[in-house]
């Protein structure tokens, strides 16, 4: 049977975008979808040969997109992890970047009519409740195709894309810091670490480099032989922050796993020399069982705010640590290079937006032809 899918490359992602009235012959509940991709994409193959997964972390990625007109937002989204050598789907997180791609998809798909200007795209994240905002150049309500937006860690151009994360933060756990504290000891393969354990944007583990040693001079380095300290720690995190009870099997998409280190000179994946006063904190993060190439749009919102709370493990590296106040901009320096957020605030100095600028493009749609899955109504 076919599958309509639409194919967009969104940050330094790509994703396969569905409208659910696509999905809904095939799949209604959560269980019959995570079946459904985990076929389309081939999940069960380490290369995913048999489907149109990508092999790796970042484009093994899919969103099921339902219009909402009249709702709190325009669209609801299902983010969906899919496994690579693993028929398994996970949708307990969220991705900034296949957000980005389907903010461009809601106007190009005519979900969003396009205004003279600038097009704002409201999407829910029906995996955790949070609310993002998009906004899509469209001069003249012309609907864009194309755009010279680029990057850190892809050459390609792409439409313009701004991507908002809007608090109230804690959508996963029920709080911004989920066991009160703003830094703490995690057991770890390596022994007890400090760790910040912070929800915003997606719930997150950050660990000063240092304690875990790991180097950040060279993050084009072999990240290897730290793999299982940090899944450990993404483990017992798990556990802390009551992502998982003590009989469920871990996670490996949440909560995002990272470390941290002041600014430095550093090496980046392809080479370049990324000189310290170019970034306000280096950060390495873990992407499903891989490093990361870049960082993940939600984990760069939850280093944000984390920088933002006095006594945590990422305030206690980053340039301004000792500076009064909130940063309103946070520039990251990852192996892909440097990103830089923009925290704003309301009057009294609560973080409510976590802003981006990204780009994203259409690569193709396609008739994906899935098997009839246990479970599937033709």
């Amino acid at each position: 049977m076919g599958l309509r899918g639409h194919w967009y490359r969104g940050g330094t992602s790509k994703c396969w975008l569905f409208d659910a009235e696509d999905v809904s012959p095939h799949a209604g509940s959560r269980e019959e979808i995570r079946t459904l991709l985990a076929d389309a994409f081939g999940a069960a193959d380490a290369r995913q040969l048999d489907g149109v997964g990508g092999g790796t972390s970042t484009t093994s990625k899919a969103a099921v997109v339902w219009a909402t007109p009249g709702g709190e937002a325009d669209l609801d989204y299902l983010f969906a992890q899919v496994g690579i050598g693993d028929p398994t789907v996970e949708l307990g997180s969220n991705c900034g970047n296949c957000a980005t791609a389907v903010a461009l998809f809601a106007v190009q798909s005519g979900i969003v009519a396009p205004r003279d200007g600038i097009t704002a795209v409201r999407m829910r994240n029906l995996n955790t409740g949070a609310v993002l905002g998009g906004a899509v150049p469209t001069p003249g309500g012309e609907i864009p195709r194309s755009g010279l937006a680029r990057v850190p860690g892809s050459r390609a151009a792409g439409v313009p894309v701004s991507l908002s994360f809007h608090g109230p933060w804690g959508q996963s756990t029920g709080a911004l810091l989920p066991t009160g504290k703003v830094a703490e000891d995690l057991p770890s393969v390596a022994g007890t670490v400090t760790v910040t354990l912070v929800d915003a944007g997606a719930p997150a583990a950050l660990i000063a480099a240092g304690e875990a040693g790991i180097d950040m001079s060279n993050m084009a380095g072999d990240f290897s032989a730290h793999l299982p300290t940090l899944i450990a720690a993404r483990a017992s995190a798990g556990l802390m922050m009551g992502l998982r009870r003590p009989e469920d099997p871990p996670q490996n998409a949440v909560p995002k796993v990272g470390v941290v280190a002041g600014p430095g000179n550093y090496t980046a994946a392809d080479g370049t020399l990324v000189p310290a006063e170019s970034h306000d904190i280096r950060v390495r993060m873990l992407s499903m069982l891989a490093p990361h190439p870049a960082i993940g749009l939600t984990s760069a919102v939850a280093v944000s705010l984390a920088a933002a709370l006095p006594g945590s493990v990422v305030a206690q590296t980053a340039r301004h640590a000792h500076a009064p106040g909130i940063p309103r901009l946070l520039r990251i320096g990852t192996p892909a290079g440097v990103i830089t957020t923009e925290i704003l605030t309301d009057t009294d100095g609560t973080i409510k937006e976590v802003a981006l600028h990204r780009a994203a493009r259409h690569l193709a749609t396609a008739d994906i032809d899935v098997a009839q899955a246990a479970g599937l109504t033709a």
